[in-house]
């Protein structure tokens, strides 16, 4: 069935942090979104390029040689293989697109390591 999304009703029935929940399939990609709040593991993906959309909040994004910042409406896209670590200094939501097959913490497994989404 077709339907809309309201990404603001979505946001609001999120309450935890580094959580994703998948609110689209389309072409083997997985539309998430997600609140962050806090320092993510330095980890990454070995086979899937990952892209973070923010919709609010201020995102950091660290790597090995440097820090990305990013504001509402602005996107990036972790090429794969690159490890980073997100940073959340105040609360962010963000909008992921990234293959189904994507892992949160790449190749690190721990406690934040989500493996069956909540599907919307």
């Amino acid at each position: 069935m077709i339907k809309t999304i309201n990404i603001e009703e979505q946001l609001a029935a999120i309450t935890e942090y580094w959580s994703p929940v998948i609110v689209g399939e389309l072409n083997g990609q997985t539309v998430k979104l997600a609140k962050l709040l806090g320092e993510f593991v330095w980890h990454k993906h070995e086979a899937e390029d990952e892209m973070f959309y923010v919709l609010s909040g201020i995102l950091k994004i660290e790597f090995r040689d440097n820090t990305l910042t990013l504001y509402p409406n602005e996107f990036t896209v972790i090429p794969r293989g690159v490890e980073h670590k997100p940073i959340a200094e105040k609360d962010v939501s963000v909008m992921l697109f990234e293959p189904t097959t994507t892992l949160n913490t790449g190749d690190k497994v721990n406690e934040l390591t989500k493996r069956n989404l909540k599907k919307i």
